[in-house]
């Protein structure tokens, strides 16, 4: 039989990989996740949660298995109840010098430094390795079993969605608005006639395939 890790036995509660850090020691322990990896505009945006031992949060989970609207009422609640809660952001200019994976985590270290009282434990989602410190694991699909983490993701999601809407004030054409940035049909029609706004990607290949080459000039090329 195959053996788990420590912090990779299955979810009995989305509390049980946090208790399993306390029983170790770790008093306070963090989640963190980032959204927009995808998208070809607009930042990455990660956030970290620290929740008490026993907190009152029926319904979180995966950002991503939630409406806005759920998110919305969700997210209230978690900044109610969490002990602490940090914000991090990497912008379309340092996604392009860096590329988006170490972009992302440098904005889920950022979140991390954000909070007060800062961690000893982190749980992150995904089978990744952060730049930090302190002990950290990473747990694959961490926000659906991970009540911390399925915090930070939706934290992190309505955050985002919102930075999303302020930039669709500034730029109306590209319809941020109803699509975050994300690579639709409508993204790409408007990259094709207006070519790539400041807050656009521009290592991403959909980016410049759907543009005028003439509105770009990346130095780097993409990672």
């Amino acid at each position: 039989m195959q053996q788990r890790t420590l912090f990779e036995a299955p979810p009995r509660d989305g509390l049980h990989l946090e208790r399993r850090a306390r029983r170790r020691g770790f008093f306070h322990v963090a989640g963190v996740d980032e959204v927009g990896r995808g998208p070809l505009a607009g930042p990455v945006v990660a956030a970290a949660v620290i929740l008490p031992e026993r907190p009152n949060l029926p319904g979180v989970t995966d950002s991503k298995k939630l409406s806005a609207p759920r998110r919305q009422a969700l997210v209230e609640s978690i900044y109610g109840e969490a002990l602490s809660v940090g914000i991090g952001l990497a912008d379309p200019e340092e996604i392009d010098r860096i590329n988006i994976l170490q972009a992302s985590f440098q904005a889920m270290v950022r979140a991390l430094s954000a909070l007060d009282p800062p961690p000893d434990f982190v749980l992150v989602d995904g089978p990744y390795t952060l730049p930090l410190k302190i002990p950290h694991q990473g747990i694959r699909q961490g926000d659906a079993k991970s009540l911390s983490i399925g915090a930070a993701s939706i934290v992190a999601k309505v955050y985002r969605d919102r930075l999303m809407d302020k930039l669709d004030e500034l730029y109306p054409q590209y319809g941020f608005k109803k699509h975050k940035g994300y690579p639709t049909r409508a993204h790409r029609e408007a990259l094709r006639r207006h070519g790539p706004s400041p807050v656009h990607r521009l290592s991403f290949k959909g980016v410049r395939e759907h543009c005028n080459g003439s509105a770009l000039s990346l130095d780097s090329s993409p990672k």
